[in-house]
């Protein structure tokens, strides 16, 4: 099933989506998808029965799709964790995940405007899968109990400055944390309806070009290693997203791809989770 919220910024209403491009009003079961509705797992339920039995009124295909989950709790974000990217940055592949964290106001739609911070030069695009915790989640035993906590998988844009990250001191937070940095959606693919996170096709383009063409099966850190690794150092609550790192093709690790510039546009997709479409604006 996929989920989402459709509707005016700040205005946005559930709908679910069957997978053959018909959209549904999901307000009669739920009030949104909010860390509450994860939380009970009993009311997807419902839900995905009422959209198979036909209960749901359909609507016209939304004309936005809004952040597809209201009341973010953290965003937990894996840096270089893909082995092509790693190389490309002359990074060495890291031993344990590299963690940093984004704010929840930083998550807009998955098509509205992202902002060029002022004084920037470096504005990158970094494609993700971003996996969603359904299930409080602390000192998990092993990976094989991580399953169990995710409610599903979308596409996350870590838009990233480089220059504040990598050169202005200090940790790589102030890089990250931009207004609008985090585009996410247009849905949240439940996650029975992924049978393998580790093989998933990522892309991008930048005004046409394209820029990054991955794999998850290149991560370094799987997605189920890195819910466990995570609960050992912080709980995951039902509501947080883990941005889980991007693949090789960012401007910074390639020196023929300029860095975003107000007026460019920047598409993403990933299999089965959509596709975003971005203008950049000036802030």
């Amino acid at each position: 099933m996929r989920i989402a919220r459709s509707g005016p910024a700040g205005q946005e209403t559930p709908v679910v989506g069957d997978g053959a491009g018909r959209w549904f009003d999901a307000a009669s079961t739920v009030a949104d998808f909010d860390p509450a509705t994860l939380a009970e797992p009993e009311r997807l339920d419902l839900l995905a029965q009422a959209l198979a039995d036909g209960r749901l009124p359909e609507l016209a295909v939304p004309t936005r799709f809004g952040p597809p989950l209201s009341g973010i709790g953290k965003i937990v974000c894996i840096g270089l964790n893909y082995r092509a990217h790693a190389a490309e940055t002359g990074a060495a592949a890291p031993a344990e995940p590299i963690l940093f964290l984004k704010t929840p106001d930083t998550v807009v739609g998955p098509n509205d405007e992202v902002l060029v911070p002022r004084r920037s030069v470096k504005t990158d695009y970094e494609v993700e899968l971003a996996v969603v915790i359904g299930r409080t989640a602390r000192y998990l035993d092993s990976e094989d109990d991580a399953a169990a906590v995710i409610a599903g998988y979308a596409i996350s844009n870590d838009v990233s400055e480089r220059e504040f990250q990598t050169e202005r001191g200090g940790q790589w937070d102030k890089g990250k944390n931009c207004e609008t940095f985090n585009p996410l959606g247009p849905w949240i693919l439940t996650a029975d309806e992924v049978a393998d996170p580790q093989a998933l096709s990522l892309r991008t383009w930048v005004n046409g070009q394209a820029r990054q063409d991955g794999t998850t099966s290149d991560m370094i850190f799987g997605v189920n290693h890195l819910v466990w690794y995570l609960s050992q150092f912080m709980v995951l609550r039902p509501g947080d997203v883990i941005n889980t790192g991007t693949p090789a093709g960012v401007a910074m690790g390639v020196n023929d791809f300029a860095y975003l510039r107000a007026g460019d546009v920047v598409e993403l997709e990933i299999d089965g989770l959509g596709r975003q479409r971005q203008t950049l604006g000036q802030a």
